[in-house]
């Protein structure tokens, strides 16, 4: 399955395949492969759902990855999948694939907004113009899913020939370097326009020809790009236009406009600052720190944490174990202060599961709603200022939740320069779903603290992004982004997105919180956990915190989340003032990246860059904690 981004392509395939792939109504949502299987007449088929693409000539990584999927082949079927309202633009990646010889359907897929536009679509006469089986489709609904397998399970493709016509020039390069390229599983033709755009994939294949049809090819291109005064892209693009042209004449027609004036004074009042903002700030206020903060963070917290583990569940673990297992050391394993169960399970199920549960279920009603592409275009020029786009506030949203699945999601950003840029500040000053409604419980009586930390944490986001996009050299990054229509929340989306992160929960993170006990454990046993204890109690005192400050920073090593809860059991145990809590809760937000995070980062950006950010993150946080601390003292503020 390939198309644009945000066409449904992820409904589709869960109606297809009857598993999940996470659905947004926003785009990026797939940034890797994600495959399941379906069954037709009694077939098995192999359904893969590829990150979005707007044509064979990928721009980022995340269209790269589809692409690549179609220069390998292994394919019976391609499905293009396109939304339905934006035939005109889409199609021009339908006739690429036909014209590369590749078998496709195109599947004409969010039709009831299209009808609810107005448009009305000649299928038929589509079909019979790009010789392909054209299936419209509402994938979230399933409807047309029936139809689109009949059409899956009859496929013949069809021999005939599509042509697109682009200038001379091109036309006259293309047929001299296609006989010398290798042969793929896209037609020679498309092989040798993507070589006139010096696709990196396919000058890589071309270097690996003897060196004279190299050369050969190589000069074509280059005699090509001084002819022209012009990017040969242009050229591709204009000649796809003209096309596309031919293949709709007639084919799309618009019925009397409905009614949009609500949808329209929505999007203006959402997108403009001086209503986005107050708008913004609502959600934050209501959706986050009321529901996840006060709701999940404490009343949720405070029944699983104090009342059913606090009172019956850990004395019982420690009364049990104490009775059963005669030996100390497997005793401590278990049960007591650093047991898996007193504390791996009470951490992650009791203090950590309730936060992220409810922060799940407020994203999934966002997202589900489309309210994030209009934050994109509401905060575009503020990120532009740290070297982001727009685009990036969908890692940096998803960084609310995990920051390991968000750096994966900063694939979609254009540049490698966006994408380190927002690795860095992913890792420093994005604090994950539960330390944030950990610090807004914690805060929740001191408004002084949850201030202070949201104006240092919001500074040092900014002044890390300013200095990196001086330092990495590159462009200001483009933004252009389409709106998905305004929808009102799904009770199913929502469920099933927030079901889907729950399991995600339970089968990836709660394993690495019994992990973390385990290897707390073992650093105890070995006298090892101790000494890292008094090395890190030297600038956590420095900073003015109590030594026991400094068990939240190792925990937080292992987990963001592990850390906060820490800090959560030391403030429940009343040895924070309300200024040692706002510089803890800062040091504690910007300090190292979990090791899933440091993982991730390593995979994505490389080693080097990993250890660079841990080298630079962790003096850091704890200068920026120092300074607070100071300045408190200095101002003679009480928080």
């Amino acid at each position: 399955m390939v198309g644009n981004p945000n066409v449904g392509k992820s409904a589709l395939f869960n109606r297809l395949t009857g598993s999940y792939a996470v659905v947004s109504n926003y785009p990026g949502t797939t940034v890797a492969i994600t495959t399941g299987r379906m069954k037709i007449a009694g077939k098995d088929y192999s359904v893969v759902d590829t990150p979005g693409m707007y044509s064979l000539y990928p721009i980022t990584d995340e269209e790269r990855v589809g692409r690549r999927m179609l220069l390998d082949g292994g394919y019976e079927v391609v499905l293009h999948v396109v939304d339905a309202k934006n035939l005109t633009r889409m199609i021009h990646l339908t006739m690429q694939l036909k014209e590369a010889g590749i078998p496709v359907i195109l599947v004409l897929n969010i039709m009831d907004e299209a009808e609810e536009t107005g448009l009305v679509i000649d299928i038929e006469t589509l079909e019979k113009r790009l010789g392909i089986p054209v299936v419209p489709t509402v994938g979230i609904a399933g409807k047309g899913v029936r139809r689109l397998k009949e059409v899956i399970e009859n496929y013949r493709p069809d021999s005939r020939n599509f042509h697109v016509d682009f200038s001379l020039a091109v036309e006259k390069a293309s047929r001299e370097i296609a006989p010398l390229l290798p042969p793929t599983s896209l037609s020679s033709r498309a092989l040798s326009l993507l070589a006139l755009q010096e696709d990196r994939d396919v000058l890589e294949l071309i270097s690996r020809l003897p060196r004279d049809r190299a050369d050969r090819i190589i000069g074509v291109i280059d005699a090509l790009k001084r002819e022209l005064d012009h990017p040969v892209n242009y050229d591709i693009t204009m000649g796809l236009g003209r096309r596309a042209g031919q293949v709709l004449e007639g084919i799309i027609a618009k019925r009397e406009r409905k009614t949009r004036f609500t949808r329209d004074f929505l999007d203006r009042i959402l997108i403009s600052p001086w209503t986005g903002v107050p708008i913004l700030l609502l959600v934050l206020y209501f959706g986050f720190y009321k529901f996840v903060g006060g709701f999940g963070a404490g009343v949720v917290v405070d029944f699983l944490e104090g009342h059913i583990f606090g009172k019956y569940l850990i004395p019982f673990i420690n009364h049990w174990t104490e009775q059963l297992i005669p030996w100390p050391i497997l005793q401590n394993l278990i049960a007591e202060d650093y047991g898996v169960l007193t504390l791996g399970v009470r951490y992650a199920v009791a203090i950590i599961l309730p936060i992220v549960g409810t922060f799940f279920i407020v994203f999934s009603v966002v997202e589900d709603s489309g309210y994030l592409p209009r934050l994109s275009l509401l905060i575009d020029r503020v990120f532009k200022w740290v070297g982001l786009s727009g685009r990036a506030v969908i890692p940096m949203t998803l960084g609310f939740g995990c920051g390991t699945m968000a750096t994966v999601v900063t694939r979609t950003l254009e540049s490698t320069r966006e994408r380190v840029i927002a690795t860095i500040l992913l890792a420093l000053a994005i604090p994950c779903s539960a330390q944030l409604g950990v610090i807004f419980a914690l805060a929740a009586n001191s408004p002084g603290v949850l201030v202070t930390w949201i104006g240092t944490v919001s500074a040092v986001f900014l002044f890390i992004g300013y200095l990196t996009a001086r330092i990495i050299p590159g462009r200001q990054p483009d933004f252009f982004m389409e709106l998905p229509p305004l929808r009102m929340p799904r009770l199913a989306n929502v469920w099933l997105k927030t079901s889907s992160r729950m399991r995600w929960y339970f089968v990836e993170i709660l394993p690495l919180f019994l992990l973390a006990s385990v290897l707390i454990w073992a650093g105890n046993v070995t006298g090892i956990f101790p000494i890292l204890l008094k090395l890190l109690a030297v600038p956590t005192r420095a900073i003015g915190l109590p030594n026991e400050a400094a068990q939240a920073f190792l925990f937080g090593f292992f987990r963001r989340d592990y850390g906060v809860a820490g800090l959560y059991d030391i403030q429940q145990r009343g040895l924070l003032t309300g200024n040692q809590l706002a510089v803890a809760t800062i040091t504690l937000t910007l300090f190292l990246p979990c090791i899933a995070q440091f993982l991730v980062m390593m995979k994505e950006r490389g080693l080097k860059m990993a250890l660079g950010v841990a080298v630079f993150v962790f003096p850091f946080a704890f200068l920026v904690g120092g300074s607070v601390n100071f300045m408190l003292k200095v101002l003679g503020l009480t928080l």
